[in-house]
């Protein structure tokens, strides 16, 4: 991370995929918002899960290339628990892969300094859940 009192909010979020290797799209458009400064990825762990249920787990600082991951750029800071490697183990569907990745919204940090600077906080962060942001964009 770059230097600053105030980090953006930092967030996890699991992508899942059939098979073993990330699409090269993915990696594409992962690279694309860390490489702009949006975010920065604090932590990423790849899990699969062979057809006969066997899991392999890769962490970022172990190789990744074969797996679809080259050229992501990593600030490793270790955020994952193994509580959270957890969740995904138990949900992983035979024949799928996922990627785990915490990441700060980078983006933030000069807001949240500007807001600190003028006396004030960031006082709450909550994501909105995605299917009530689904629903708000369908209507009419």
């Amino acid at each position: 991370m770059t230097e600053s009192s105030n980090p953006g909010p930092v967030e996890l979020v699991v992508l899942t995929f059939p098979g073993t290797r990330v699409d090269a799209a993915v990696r594409a458009a992962l690279s694309e918002v860390v490489d702009r400064g949006y975010v920065t990825v604090l932590d990423l762990i790849y899990l699969s899960k062979d057809l006969d249920g066997s899991l392999t787990e890769v962490e970022i600082d172990e190789p990744i290339e074969e797996l679809g991951l080259a050229g992501v750029s990593v600030d490793v800071r270790e955020v994952i628990s193994d509580d959270d490697l957890d969740l995904v183990r138990d949900t992983l569907r035979p024949g799928t892969s996922a990627i785990v990745v915490v990441y700060e919204q980078s983006w933030a940090r000069g807001l949240a300094d500007a807001v600190t600077a003028a006396g004030g906080e960031v006082a709450l962060h909550v994501q909105v859940p995605h299917d009530t942001i689904e629903a708000a964009l369908a209507a009419p």
